[in-house]
């Protein structure tokens, strides 16, 4: 059989679609970057389908055995997450190679299952921040990220999961140390899902439009379970430490130096135009005993969402979330809302690609730590914004608002808050 570029081009083909990884530099000195096979021979080798031979070449012109070409067979049948048409080559190529990778058995299968156990995904992103304040000097930030999301499989079901940051100001060219965001176990079964350890949490009513969550956007460490899937429940229990709240208008805002208790439960519906859903979610902590009723230190929110997908390219979409625990006189202190209307959106992997979208946001009581890149804690006002998809796994996003400090009472209240951003996804 003849190993040639056009067999290794059509293998490429059926393990690229399903490959998260990058062509790596050329590994074959007898394969130029100008041979029309280029792209799919190091893609190849950076699968692991293909190994070449000790002196640096690839041999594209010699005979190859039915043992060797089993062998790349095997590695396709590895690949999970290919289309229909791509299973159904390798499943023709499986069949006519069935005595010997049935030869190869085992010990092939398990070598491909171990190589391709852990996956890693991520990203390096640089971010401008400026917010500016009527009775305030203006604050910038320039912040660069560095973030790897390993997963690992664990069996047939569980797989583990972790996010690890490393961040720095390229104002000062200072840096952090790595930290690890999120580590947690997910098991997937077929009308259930389960989530154990450090884990993202991001309520609802953020988790399809553009200017994201009112209530709370970051991470909890505990359990959650979800079940359904157009109609999705889904509930939570664990511990959270980094919600910010104000014990007084005129004084800035507080980080919570207890780690609050914290339960949830949401429902959420999502099928072909419609997306609506409600949520109540429980803090406690000893810090909050000032600001709630009876000073028992619980906050009670509640939320609800309700969206419209007039076409594939247009939602209309709304949020209210209350604090009913909130020991406020002035009712308008309890609540969160924001009303968007969305157009597209940019995906990483089709170059070209853009959204944009245009929201009213108020974010007061019900929101302990709402998504911010726009609107900030204690304002009300107009957000629009921005993402485009300049080159594959690069996207640029920008972010502006203009609106009013609903704490300040003294005239000097506007606040502008703008906000760009590009990454790189890998």
């Amino acid at each position: 059989m003849k190993k040639t570029l056009v067999s290794a081009l059509g293998a490429a083909l059926v393990v690229g679609a399903a490959s998260t990884t990058f062509a790596a530099a050329n590994p074959f000195s007898d394969v130029p970057r100008d041979h029309w096979a280029y792209d799919a021979v190091t893609q190849l080798a950076a699968d692991g389908v293909v190994e070449g031979y000790g002196d640096g070449t690839f041999r594209g012109d010699r005979n190859i055995t039915r043992y060797e070409m089993a062998q790349m067979v095997a590695k396709a049948m590895a690949k999970g997450d290919m289309s229909a048409s791509d299973r159904a080559l390798v499943d023709r190529l499986a069949a006519e190679f069935a005595d010997e990778l049935n030869n190869l058995g085992v010990r092939v299968s398990n070598l491909e299952r171990n190589a391709d156990m852990v996956k890693w995904n991520g990203r390096i992103r640089y971010t401008y921040d400026s917010v500016r304040r009527e009775d305030q000097k203006r604050v910038n930030d320039n912040g660069l990220l560095f973030r790897l999301e390993p997963t690992a499989e664990v069996n047939d079901h569980w797989h583990v999961k972790a996010r690890l940051d490393a961040t720095g100001n390229t104002k000062n060219d200072t840096t952090s140390n790595v930290s690890l965001k999120r580590a947690y176990a997910q098991g997937d079964y077929d009308k259930f899902q389960v989530k154990l350890g450090k884990m993202g949490l991001l309520t609802p009513e953020g988790g399809y439009q553009a200017p994201g969550a009112i209530v709370f956007d970051g991470e909890f460490s505990g359990a959650e379970v979800s079940f359904g899937k157009d109609l999705k429940a889904v509930l939570q229990a664990g511990r959270v430490s980094t919600v910010s709240y104000q014990d007084d208008d005129d004084k800035p805002m507080k980080t919570l130096g207890d780690t609050a208790n914290y339960q949830g439960v949401s429902l959420q519906y999502d099928k072909d135009k419609f997306v609506a859903g409600v949520g109540y979610y429980n803090f406690g902590s000893d810090d909050f005993k000032d600001l709630t009723k009876n000073h028992k230190g619980k906050m009670g929110i509640w939320s609800a969402n309700l969206g419209y997908r007039f076409d594939k390219n247009n939602v209309l979409s709304g949020a209210y979330a209350h604090n009913s625990k909130l020991d406020a006189d002035d009712s308008n202190d309890k609540k969160s809302y924001q009303v968007t209307y969305a157009y597209k959106g940019a995906d990483a992997k089709d170059q070209g690609s853009w959204g944009a979208y245009l929201s009213y946001r108020y974010l007061d009581g019900a929101s302990l730590k709402a998504t911010q890149d726009g609107a900030l804690f204690l304002t009300k006002g107009i957000e629009i914004g921005a993402n485009y998809t300049a080159f594959k796994n690069v996207v640029l996003s920008a972010k502006y608002f203009n609106g009013k400090d609903i704490s300040k009472d003294d005239g000097k209240d506007k606040v502008q808050h703008l906000f760009g951003r590009v990454e790189f996804l890998f």
